[in-house]
């Protein structure tokens, strides 16, 4: 992935006005023609507003059912932000944004709140060779076990895609009836699906795919190209991630933490920054 240091970010965007013209830039592109009097380039900045007019009085609003609609933090604040979930491999907490921007932890942690609906995952179906395994998040139960039957836990179920591509969500079980519908609408007919043995993928064969798996229960971890190594070490970057930033989330709000992840993953190999490709989703989800 492309770098994007904070040298770059302090020179692109040195205060509000900078910010806004690249929500505007990337909202209406270069060389915008005016709706009303079809000239183009016609839009300048009113100061102190977050507002463009064209000569001819027409008015835009780039922040208008963006993340930052409504907010009276400065945008600068907001790019710095995103700026750091886009530099950090293993998320920023709502204090580090506290700390390095100066505002309240109640403002931060709304700021971290809106910022990771950027990350939100598509539907798109996958083929080919996919791993698919559940993993559980949260602190040990009263029983004190880990993993499968552990109490007081949040199951978040995935599928990995051998060409490099993760979708994972948090379930509200990990029966049959809720996991095979969820391959069904992720995974195209035909596909090579790689499991462990866990009863919950006895139906995965019978509703078209060719199902293989490895044994975990007799330490059998990987057989010629059968393995479930992609999804785990995903899995295994979550949980480091959740445990040492975030420590403790709530079961209420974890999709969009295992949505964070999912993004950084499937784009840690692009040719655009992170923080480029943020910026971009912004204005999509507008």
């Amino acid at each position: 992935m492309k770098k994007y240091t904070i040298k770059d970010f302090n020179r692109e965007y040195p205060d509000d006005n900078a910010c806004l013209q690249a929500i505007f830039t990337n909202r209406y592109g270069k060389g915008f023609t005016c709706p009303v009097c079809a000239k183009k380039n016609s839009f300048h900045l009113i100061e102190g507003r977050k507002r463009y007019d064209c000569q001819c009085g027409h008015s835009v609003h780039p922040v208008a059912n963006t993340i930052f609609h409504k907010s009276p933090t400065s945008l600068h604040d907001w790019f710095h932000a995103i700026f750091l979930f886009a530099s950090s491999r293993n998320g920023v907490s709502a204090k580090e944004i506290e700390r390095q921007i100066g505002v309240t932890y109640k403002c931060a942690w709304r700021m971290a709140k809106q910022i990771r609906t950027l990350f939100a995952q598509n539907g798109n179906m996958f083929g080919g060779t996919v791993e698919i395994d559940e993993t559980y998040v949260g602190g040990k139960g009263r029983n004190n076990k880990r993993g499968r039957g552990a109490e007081n836990k949040t199951p978040v179920f995935g599928i990995a895609s051998r060409t490099g591509k993760i979708k994972a969500s948090v379930v509200p079980n990990v029966k049959t009836l809720t996991i095979q519908p969820i391959i069904n609408n992720s995974v195209k007919k035909n596909s090579r699906v790689i499991t462990d043995e866990y009863n919950i993928y006895n139906q995965v064969a019978r509703q078209g795919y060719t199902h293989e798996w490895v044994r975990h229960a007799v330490k059998e971890y990987v057989r010629g190209k059968i393995h479930t190594n992609t999804i785990e070490s995903f899995w295994s970057l979550l949980k480091r991630s959740l445990d040492g930033t975030h420590h403790v989330v709530s079961p209420k709000y974890l999709q969009t933490y295992v949505d964070e992840f999912v993004y950084r993953w499937n784009e840690r190999h692009g040719e655009t920054s992170l923080f480029e490709l943020m910026l971009g989703q912004i204005v999509k989800r507008a």
